[in-house]
């Protein structure tokens, strides 16, 4: 089932604001933010603009270093995407992958503005060992985590089910999944409500 554009859509306006390196680049800590992380090779830019409708809004500032920085999209004056940089594929040097991690864990603790995480992953290759540090970084914050199976176009919905159900039975409290598609934007209404209940957004009648 494909995406219906009459379903209300409210990331649609979303627009870029910044890439830092740091946080203390970051906008200041109030509002809602969410965050989208990801192996680099997950389709987590492809998401995001599946989900905001714009061909390339996750590109916007992709200059050399992007993987290396914390890209703030604002979707209206109060709410926030935080693209998180890709780890895991991009091979970089160990003292920038050890920089990273700490900005992360950082990022995690101390970002009270920070309402959930959506957790990009492959369908066909998920759980790999960043992606479950990832998801103990949420249960420990005690952070609401999404887990995004992308690439959904790729597998039939007999194994792609399948895949669903085995993941879902190993989440900890607070994380959920869905499978996802941002070629054909299957599941995006039921990433849209999610993000919604995050962001506190009422659907417009």
């Amino acid at each position: 089932m494909t995406f219906k554009s009459q379903t209300f859509n409210p990331y649609r306006s979303a627009r870029y604001v910044i890439s830092a390196h740091k946080l203390a680049q970051l906008p200041p800590d109030t509002g809602y933010e969410v965050a989208f992380a990801g192996r680099s090779n997950a389709g987590k830019s492809s998401a995001i603009n599946a989900l905001t409708d714009q061909k390339a809004l996750a590109r916007t500032s992709k200059t050399p270093g992007r993987t290396q920085q914390i890209v703030i999209f604002d979707v209206d004056e109060n709410r926030r995407i935080a693209d998180l940089p890709g780890y895991g594929y991009a091979k970089v040097p160990a003292k920038l992958k050890a920089h990273w991690r700490q900005v992360m864990q950082q990022y995690f603790e101390r970002r009270e503005c920070l309402r959930g995480v959506v957790l990009v992953m492959d369908i066909r290759h998920p759980m790999r060992e960043f992606d479950e540090q990832m998801l103990h970084w949420c249960s420990l914050s005690g952070l609401p985590c999404h887990l995004l199976l992308t690439k959904g176009d790729k597998l039939k919905r007999g194994p792609a089910q399948a895949t669903l159900l085995k993941i879902r039975k190993t989440l900890p409290p607070l994380a959920t999944a869905q499978v996802f598609s941002s070629k054909n934007k299957a599941g995006l209404t039921e990433l849209i409500n999610r993000l919604n209940e995050w962001y506190e957004i009422t659907p417009k009648v």
